[in-house]
């Protein structure tokens, strides 16, 4: 098959009339395009159809979508995957990775939304809109890959740009949200374009007078000093971990780190933290997609925390448990309200919770109170479930 930058935009144009609800556009060898819609992989039925990709036809849309970039493509070459943005016009933008598998290339392309999302719209907590009031300090927007970090990141920028004078500088892979100049003034860098590598982007920074940086993604050791330099020196720097929850968090920010620095970076850390918020998507009861927080704020039992480590009674996750007073929540303590709400099932609750046996016996609590029977056959069946992928695991290992 041919592929050219006309036809992909054709193609995609297709991709975006299938149904309004497509995320991912996936393109690999052996099957027929696809599109991610409410999280399940759907086969999207083409006037142009090109029928099942084979491995000659993958590397051709790879090609043709690089446009003959000669960065991404030393980028694919050297490290086998390359980022970057591309855009149908008038349509939608699109976050796209190539990656090298199994000898052949595939194409992942998200879709980004083509407005700036606000913390209203999106219905985000509390702590976003305290998270924006903040002078300076690190704050932290964690979790898996397709998430929502972006888009709350992005809804955070937004805000901060709609009520303060400013200059926020971004720092991206690839830039996903143009900002218009508000109240603030944004100056986005993408990666690649702009800046060499996020360290360098990071250090030219100090030069370009930002009161906000947010960068993209932290990835290595000296991208994290420069980070927790520029949050103790007045800026207050936005940023993203991939990581599950606040604990591991922390503790993946101190192992980036030789043991032997380890105490002067508790120190640096404990300072300027302010906050950790982390996300997930459940499935709900209609089948669509319910965002799940865990907040983590900065108070003096959490920067005792960091500065001396947990211990069997003292673990991040206790500390957030029973500091709801201010403001801070666990995962599962959201998954509860989440069921209590009858946004979620109790299944999807229990199979998410990171704590499983005290979510039960919140929830049977619940239950007791409003007159339900209590039954332990959930709780067993998700054991079983675990039981078989633990089996099936060990025989493919």
């Amino acid at each position: 098959m041919d592929f050219d930058r006309q036809r992909i935009d054709a193609l995609m144009r297709e991709v975006l009339e299938f149904d309004e609800g497509v995320s991912d556009v996936l393109v690999t060898a052996g099957r027929p395009l696809q599109a991610e819609v409410n999280g399940e992989l759907r086969t999207v039925a083409l006037q142009d159809d090109p029928g099942v990709f084979g491995p000659a036809d993958t590397k051709a849309f790879a090609v043709a979508l690089m446009n003959g970039n000669r960065r991404w493509h030393r980028q694919l070459t050297g490290s086998g995957a390359c980022d970057f943005s591309y855009s149908v016009a008038g349509r939608a933008r699109f976050r796209v990775n190539i990656f090298k598998q199994r000898g052949t290339l595939a194409v992942i392309m998200r879709k980004l939304p083509t407005s700036v999302p606000t913390l209203e719209l999106f219905g985000l907590p509390q702590v976003f809109a305290d998270m924006a009031a903040e002078n300076h300090g690190l704050v932290l927007v964690t979790g898996g890959t397709g998430t929502g970090k972006s888009n709350s990141l992005a809804a955070l920028v937004d805000s901060i740009n709609e009520k303060r004078a400013v200059h926020i500088l971004t720092l991206e892979d690839p830039v996903e949200f143009a900002h218009r100049h508000k109240k603030g003034t944004v100056n986005q860098r993408e990666l690649g374009l702009d800046f060499d590598t996020f360290a360098s982007g990071l250090r030219a920074a100090f030069r370009q007078a930002p009161k906000v940086i947010l960068v993209g993604e932290i990835r290595d050791r000296e991208t994290m000093e420069i980070v927790l330099q520029a949050a103790g020196t007045g800026h207050l720097v936005l940023s993203t971990l991939h990581t599950t929850d606040a604990g591991t968090t922390i503790n993946r920010i101190l192992g980036l780190f030789d043991s032997s620095e380890e105490r002067i970076v508790r120190m640096k850390l404990a300072e300027s933290l302010r906050c950790i918020v982390s996300q997930r998507l459940l499935p709900d009861v209609n089948h669509e997609r319910v965002a799940a927080f865990e907040i983590l704020r900065s108070t003096l039992r959490i920067r005792e925390l960091i500065l001396n480590g947990e211990s069997d009674e003292k673990t991040f996750y206790n500390v957030l448990a029973e500091s709801g007073a201010h403001g801070m929540q666990t995962f599962d303590q959201h998954f509860f309200q989440l069921y209590e709400q009858g946004i979620v099932t109790e299944e999807t609750a229990l199979l998410s919770a990171t704590d499983r046996a005290l979510l039960k016996r919140m929830i049977d609590e619940l239950k007791s109170a409003r007159g339900q029977s209590v039954s332990d056959l959930v709780l067993e069946g998700l054991e079983e479930r675990e039981d078989d992928d633990d089996l099936i695991g060990g025989i493919g290992r």
